[in-house]
């Protein structure tokens, strides 16, 4: 029993669907259908599509018209939406407890019937370029996207949302292609945290038609390297050092979470009140951890002026190195801030549900519910050690003034 307020239940059924249930007392319910494949697994020449079938699913299906899928739950008060990872495809709503079954059927709908009608794939295909033509424009976007490429080779480097190039190549024959060899059930996890009956929720899960598909792995391999570009129209320079972290199931995964809360994470923060607060040389600083079970890397960016870029990056890295001497009152104060920050995420079920979600894809949803003992157990030399970077890579994006 995970807490005394909910229980979760998990369960792999016989159509090959995993269900993943966490009942708790609440006026809501979050509810996904969601697909093991991602970006991670296309290679050069598909990258998007995964990302493009997202956005087509939504388009229409054998029983609901495009207008449609979103006005059933809107008119219900809940809001719907999906999104594209490196390892999954989630499509979710959330909604007033007692119309989990229309949320489920409507989530499962778009992962069993979608039509990929012609006109509307094409249509989409334009506003998904429009979407790649606007990560590049805006700088901060730009360099995040950029530090990745420097970390990773092709394809895993490349955007999750693909390339222009890749995006407007991708047929309608083969965007169906890859959707029938992927969206089986027993490449599905059914996921719901809310006020409903774990019976209701297996009785749902029960109806994707048993399929099965085998799902390709392609490897991931890392680099490091250094780019620095300038740019009319813009007044700041952006700048990003990156480096590869534990992955998701590698035994110092939450000592790389501690490292990354005492870096950067908010105002508190090591590189908040060196950068901005003792030496005002930026609005934004902030670092970020993406860690999977496949990959993991941390993120740190700044907003600074453009002649200030070599000092601000030199000032990360001193700051990474000065970790080697943490003190056990800090590690304390970070473990305690992280534990509860997960506490403050579980007052909205989705975020719940995005978390077990990760946890179910790096192994077991489960682990959720170990994240405050597992936290406790870091030790000062697992965040010390962190600290001894064998390599980085580095972006900036200059005004050209």
């Amino acid at each position: 029993m995970p807490g005394k307020d909910f229980n979760f239940y998990r369960k792999k059924l016989d159509n090959g669907v995993t269900v993943i249930f966490e009942k708790r007392k609440a006026s809501a319910i979050t509810v996904a259908s969601s697909v093991k494949f991602g970006a991670q697994y296309e290679n050069v020449n598909i990258k998007g599509i995964s990302h493009f079938i997202e956005h087509l699913v939504f388009k229409g299906t054998k029983k609901r018209k495009v207008e449609e899928i979103p006005r059933e739950i809107e008119n219900k008060g809940g809001i719907i939406n999906a999104f594209t990872s490196e390892d999954i495809t989630c499509y979710w709503n959330k909604l007033p407890s007692k119309h989990f079954r229309l949320g489920a059927d409507i989530s499962r709908d778009l992962i069993l019937n979608p039509l990929f009608e012609k006109n509307a794939l094409e249509r989409e295909r334009k506003v998904i370029l429009e979407e790649i033509k606007m990560y590049n424009d805006n700088p901060t976007t730009y360099v995040l996207e950029k530090i990745k490429e420097l970390l990773y080779k092709k394809p895993f480097n490349m955007s999750v949302a693909g390339t222009l190039k890749t995006v407007s190549s991708l047929s309608r024959e083969k965007i169906i292609k890859l959707f029938n060899s992927i969206y089986a059930s027993n490449n599905v996890v059914f996921s719901v945290v809310g006020d409903v009956d774990w019976k209701d929720v297996v009785k749902e899960a029960k109806k994707f038609t048993k399929t099965k598909k085998e799902i390709s792995f392609v490897k991931i391999f890392l680099k490091n390297g250094k780019f620095i570009k300038k740019r009319k129209g813009i007044d700041q320079a952006h700048l990003v050092l990156g480096f590869h972290m534990p992955k998701l199931n590698d035994k110092y995964r939450y000592a790389a979470e501690v490292f990354d809360s005492i870096l950067g994470g908010g105002m508190s923060s090591r590189l908040f009140q060196e950068i901005r607060e003792k030496r005002g040389l930026c609005y934004s600083v902030k670092s970020g951890l993406e860690q999977s079970r496949d990959y993991s890397y941390e993120t740190i960016y700044v907003g600074t002026m453009k002649e200030k870029i070599m000092e601000v990056k030199n000032l990360i890295l001193k700051e990474i190195k000065k970790l080697k001497d943490l003190k056990q009152a800090e590690l304390s104060e970070a473990k305690e801030k992280l534990i509860g920050l997960r506490e403050i995420n579980k007052e909205k079920s989705e975020l719940s549900m995005f978390e077990l979600l990760h946890e179910e894809i790096g192994g077991n949803a489960g682990n959720y519910y170990k994240y405050e003992e597992n936290v406790d157990k870091v030790r000062l030399e697992d965040v010390r050690r962190l600290s001894k970077l064998k390599g980085y890579s580095f972006v900036a994006l200059a005004p050209d003034l």
